[in-house]
């Protein structure tokens, strides 16, 4: 049963995107608030674009005084892109990229909340570039997490019914048809949602917003897992001295409760934030009351002002 309250319809998404020159490419941006407040930097997961961040969360974020910043990866959205099945980068330049645009932008120490793959990429910035990194929040994700990787044999493996999906076939969509990409994308989604899911709706109105922003969305589904997982880290989390919240749903199946778990003990400073029914997905719209509060507080206090 789960604690969490439905609210209003938000929008989704913002126009203020542009493009920034950082780390050798082009990365699409978009910002809510004003910049003289604290910065919090959205990073996505493996070859999701910014669009996955809703923007109805990232106003509340905004609201509460945060200049909320979110960016496409390279391979998705608009950013500098490579053809489908041959990028000419690693995982370290995606690391690199988030660093980058932290400088370019001006935004000094940043709150990084990285969700997945972007919580490994949170991981290494705080590891590799500390002076860049004010706070951090982890969402599904795990210590030292390689993308392409197995996580560490000391951590609790995906499900078994997650496991059997992956295995199961299924056909491609038609290339040229939308909505053939958008249903075969929240096809994706559903096996690793738990008993809190994105509703129906709005599952396939943020994964429209994505299919329609993105420049190359074979590229964008694929590039990512094909690239070099990166250094090994996991012995310098320990090292890490900023405070950071992890927040993890209990009903993860691709990295399970245990991984979030882990990743706080291993953090000097670390707190850990249970979603109950929640899987491995972005924050649902029925936990943003709880959640927003919890992030405005983390990175320096205030609570969030509801909409809707």
């Amino acid at each position: 049963m789960s604690t969490y309250r439905t609210v209003g319809d938000e929008g989704l998404m913002a126009g203020t995107e542009r493009h920034v020159p950082a780390n050798g490419v082009q990365l699409c941006v978009d910002t809510f608030g004003a910049p003289e407040h604290p910065a919090v930097l959205l990073v996505s997961g493996a070859s999701n674009s910014m669009d996955w961040w809703a923007d109805g969360l990232c106003r509340r974020l905004a609201d509460g005084g945060r200049y909320v910043v979110r960016y496409d990866h390279r391979d998705t959205g608009r950013s500098t892109g490579w053809p489908a099945g041959s990028p000419d980068y690693h995982f370290d330049d995606l690391v690199a990229d988030a660093a980058a645009l932290i400088d370019r932008l001006g935004l000094g120490a940043t709150h990084v909340w990285g969700i997945s793959m972007g919580g490994a990429i949170a991981q290494r910035l705080a590891v590799e570039h500390p002076e860049r990194v004010a706070s951090l929040t982890l969402s599904s994700t795990s210590p030292a997490l390689r993308i392409g990787k197995r996580p560490y044999p000391d951590l609790p493996p995906m499900s078994r019914e997650l496991m059997a999906s992956f295995g199961e076939s299924r056909p491609d969509p038609d290339w040229d048809d939308p909505d053939s990409i958008v249903e075969h994308i929240a096809a994706g989604q559903r096996p690793l949602t738990g008993s809190v899911p994105l509703a129906g709706v709005e599952l396939r109105e943020l994964v429209a917003r994505a299919v329609a922003r993105t420049v190359d969305i074979r590229a964008s589904l694929a590039n990512h897992w094909s690239i070099d997982g990166g250094a090994e880290y996991r012995d310098a989390l320990p090292g890490i001295t900023v405070p950071a919240l992890v927040v993890h749903g209990t009903e993860d199946p691709l990295f399970p409760y245990g991984h979030g778990e882990a990743l706080a003990a291993e953090l000097p400073v670390a707190r850990l934030l249970p979603l109950p029914g929640v899987g491995h997905q972005m924050p649902p719209r029925a936990t943003w009351d709880m959640l927003v509060v919890e992030v405005l507080s983390h990175t320096g206090g205030g609570a969030g002002k509801p909409t809707g």
